[in-house]
């Protein structure tokens, strides 16, 4: 069903630096592509630019453009036309890191995927936050809380993956992202909206 109702759509999705979840998110990026939708990658500066232990920067941008077929946007003057141009049918960013998430609450436009929410946003139309963490339970909660209320952002459901080692850490379960997008085209957000693990992920 889910394919169906993603077949010919456009979607952003914009990739910011939890690195950690960087394998689940190449199955985001095919199991979309899977559904027929058309996927307009990206990435912050962060993600462009920053090998890690995970993933260096270049393998995991030629799995996205292998993926999708589209190079990423990957700077501000690039992403800033999603706005005028109105292209985009639904935006997700996954993984959305604490950064993004304070930024994105507080107004600040100083990235590519931040600059694409924003120039989203002025057309109306539904934005989708996959948040990964530390400290969402922490100094962040007051900004998920406003992100919660805004009209036109929904959260992919989410939980705390470590709860014993990094208690204030809270991560969505990247499954459910299909259905939170399908909720948010008829402007509603996909339930449970907060779940538990049951074990680390």
């Amino acid at each position: 069903m889910n394919e169906k109702k993603l077949s010919n759509l456009t979607v952003g999705v914009g990739v910011t630096g939890s690195f950690c979840t960087f394998k689940r998110i190449i199955n985001v990026f095919t199991q979309l592509s899977e559904a027929g939708a058309n996927i307009v990658p990206v990435f912050s500066d962060i993600v462009a630019a920053t090998d890690n232990r995970f993933m260096n920067a270049l393998e995991f941008r030629n799995k996205i453009v292998g993926i999708t077929g589209r190079e990423p946007i990957t700077s501000i003057t690039d992403a800033e036309p999603i706005g005028p141009n109105g292209y985009l049918d639904v935006m997700l960013i996954a993984p959305c890191t604490g950064n993004t998430i304070a930024k994105l609450a507080n107004g600040i436009t100083d990235s590519p995927v931040l600059m694409a929410a924003k120039a989203h946003l002025r057309n109306q139309k539904p934005l989708i936050l996959s948040i990964s963490t530390n400290d969402a339970l922490g100094i962040n909660l007051k900004n998920i809380g406003l992100l919660m209320n805004m009209k036109n952002i929904y959260l992919v459901p989410f939980g705390q993956d470590n709860y014993k080692k990094k208690p204030n850490s809270l991560i969505s379960d990247t499954t459910k992202i299909q259905d939170t997008i399908i909720c948010a085209l008829d402007t509603k957000q996909f339930q449970p909206v907060i779940i538990t693990y049951n074990h680390t992920v």
